[in-house]
Parts: structure tokens; sequence; C-alpha cells
């Protein structure tokens, strides 16, 4: 089963790290990363943008695009894992390990159901 696990901090904490503090934490988390690739679990990864280079579509007859953030939030996602388990306890156990290595936030782990695979292997 496919879980995502994803990535929720405060912009202004993460912009705040100096790029050593930055570069060390991104060190520590390729090191789970590769333990998780190993095993078979790992799947796409990304680091988001932030959220002031985001550009919203809103859904409906005529839709609209809105440039900018709108979401009034104490913490943004910042970015996500795709990890392939076996059940929601072994995701669990795969995001500690990931949140073990991270200064703040909280990792949100959500099954995912895929509506097009192309390129995925499973």
């Amino acid at each position: 089963m496919l879980y995502s696990v994803l990535c929720y901090q405060s912009e202004t904490l993460a912009a705040g790290r100096t790029k050593q503090e930055d570069d060390a934490m991104m060190v520590r988390l390729m090191h789970v990363q590769e333990k998780l690739k190993a095993e078979g679990k790992l799947g796409p990864v990304a680091r988001l943008m932030p959220t002031t280079t985001a550009t919203h579509v809103r859904a409906g007859k005529d839709p609209m695009v809105i440039d900018g953030p709108f979401a009034e939030t104490k913490e943004q996602l910042l970015g996500f894992y795709v990890l392939d388990c076996a059940s929601l306890e072994e995701a669990i156990e795969a995001a500690k390990l990931l949140a073990r290595e991270k200064d703040h936030g909280t990792l949100e782990i959500r099954p995912v159901a895929i509506f097009n695979p192309v390129g995925l292997s499973k």
C-alpha cells in the first residue's frame, strides 16, 4: 500500500535555519531515505517551494486563478514522501525515523489511492 507522508512546518521557522543547519538536517534525512530505499519502501520525495510562489485554481464552472498563498495556518505543507509499506503501522515507523531528524513540524500520514499510475512501478 502506498502512503503519503506530508511534511508540515512553519515556513518562518524553516526559513530561519542557516544554510549549515538546513544542510545538516538534509544529510540526516538522506540517511533515513537511503535506509527506506534499501528496504524498498521509498517512492518520490519532494521539497516544495515557499507558499509565496503558489498559484491557486479555484474549482467551479468557471475556474478562477489566484496568485499567492491564502491559508491562514501556523504550519504549511513544505514537502512530502511517498512510501510503499505493508501496513499503516509500518508507515508510522518510517515516519518516526524521518521525524527524529527534523527540528520542528508535523508529519501527516495518509493512504494514497492511485488514479493514474503512469510512470509508477506498481
